[in-house]
């Protein structure tokens, strides 16, 4: 939800200018606890799924984790502006989804390790570009997901209160 001065706000789920919710960080921590750790136990099976899928070669480019990055951050700029426009009284649906299944889903510190795993072939060009590809592709796909969502979204009247 965005602010009356059209800031986003820090944090989605826990606006601190209205005294109930700052108490929810202190009063109820188990239901989001909860759902961040369901989300992640399902995430990682996803991305498990798409290992699968898709094996590397060892010292190969790592297509898998190029894909679950990248579809992650696509998938996290819709969410945000989901929870943020479209549904912010569903305060659970951010830490399941966000932190707990994309959080498991993507899989930023493994990158590190396949390009390792390509400069060690002896393949630091590919290394190179599959770093890049894994920045890039992220922050332009949370673009594209936020710019389509929002644009989705924009007729059905964005709710503004808590």
């Amino acid at each position: 939800m965005r602010r009356e001065d059209g800031e986003l706000p820090v944090d989605s789920d826990i606006d601190v200018h209205f005294p109930r919710q700052r108490r929810e960080l202190r009063d109820a921590p188990w239901p989001v606890l909860a759902a961040i750790s369901a989300g992640g136990a399902l995430g990682a099976v996803a991305r498990y799924g798409v290992d699968s899928l898709v094996p590397g070669a060892p010292g190969g480019f790592a297509v898998s984790t190029l894909f679950v990055n990248v579809t992650g951050c696509l998938l996290i700029g819709v969410l945000m502006v989901l929870v943020i426009d479209v549904w912010p009284r569903l305060t659970l649906l951010r830490p399941l989804l966000g932190v707990g299944f994309l959080g498991g889903y993507t899989t930023f510190s493994t990158h590190v390790l396949d390009a390792h795993d390509l400069l060690e072939a002896g393949r630091a060009g590919a290394a190179l570009v599959f770093l890049g590809a894994n920045l890039l592709g992220g922050l332009a796909a949370a673009w594209v997901g936020v710019t389509l969502a929002t644009l989705v979204t924009r007729g059905r009247g964005r709710t503004t209160e808590r």
